[in-house]
């Protein structure tokens, strides 16, 4: 029986100027000590990996969570016989130098992870939750949230020194400009840089002041404007797959998880019943 080979797939976030994700199954691997432009962000899926970093050896086994900081050698390796699944980020100093912008501690710049290995169920969930975003959602305003909110989240938590977050500031009128546009055009595949220009609001502040006036983030709320047109289109005899096209799903089956979710019945019966 022949030995197993490596899957790698690498992806880009054209929405943040080309942030890199990796998906990776290692059975034999070995890494060399070599360091990243970036930050090394991994949630182990399966398996355990090895690695040598800050003057030190450290075992990372299943949903814990890899820090690497930018340009810190390191290296890897499998901890156990059938090696190890992971999906990394590499996020670059800048990606959080915005954060830390949008946060209003512009002096923060740049985290310093200190723990090489953190167990953090909720923040592994959020991260796995962000890839199979990546990998199957084409959703602008969803995948950019999702990043800034998990990339936040990480910072918050893990980073080298605590941040005094102050809340958002907004007006009604802007977070109501918002909601008309995402109500006027929810067809339309804006960004969540596009819409917190449209507020005068950083990205995190609008996501927050957002879900705190209207009871769901933008991402979301856009999900229901969406429906609302689809559905006004399905009662004038479109047929699903136009309504879901129309409406900016991304396909028939997305606009029928997300239908059914909100409504208890699916498209087609509710076609039969309107």
């Amino acid at each position: 029986m022949g030995r197993q080979k490596a899957k790698i797939t690498y992806g880009q976030v054209d929405e943040l100027d080309g942030l890199e994700y990796l998906n990776a199954d290692y059975i034999e691997q070995t890494f060399s000590r070599h360091s990243h432009e970036g930050y090394c962000i991994g949630v182990i899926s399966e398996g355990a990996q090895g690695f040598y970093h800050n003057g030190a050896e450290h075992l990372a086994p299943q949903n814990t969570i890899i820090l690497v900081n930018a340009d810190e050698i390191h290296t890897g390796y499998s901890a156990t016989e059938t090696g190890w699944s992971y999906r990394a980020l590499y996020p670059l100093p800048q990606h959080f130098e915005q954060i830390s912008q949008d946060l209003g501690q512009p002096e923060y710049g740049a985290p310093y992870f200190r723990q090489s290995v953190v167990k953090d169920d909720k923040l592994a969930a959020s991260l796995r939750h962000l890839f199979n975003t990546l990998d199957h959602s084409e959703d602008t305003l969803l995948r950019e949230t999702l990043i800034y909110t998990t990339l936040t989240q990480l910072v918050l938590k893990h980073g080298g020194s605590r941040l005094n977050i102050q809340p958002a500031k907004s007006s009604a009128q802007s977070l109501y400009l918002v909601k008309e546009f995402l109500d006027e055009y929810p067809q339309w595949p804006i960004s969540l840089t596009e819409l917190a220009a449209l507020a005068c609001m950083t990205p995190f502040s609008l996501v927050r002041a957002f879900k705190r006036q209207f009871g769901l983030p933008p991402h979301a709320y856009q999900i229901q404007a969406r429906l609302r047109l689809a559905r006004h289109m399905l009662k004038r005899g479109l047929s699903i797959k136009d309504a879901a096209a129309e409406a900016g799903f991304h396909d028939q089956s997305h606009f029928h998880r997300h239908f059914k979710s909100a409504m208890g019945i699916t498209p087609g019966r509710y076609m039969k019943h309107v």
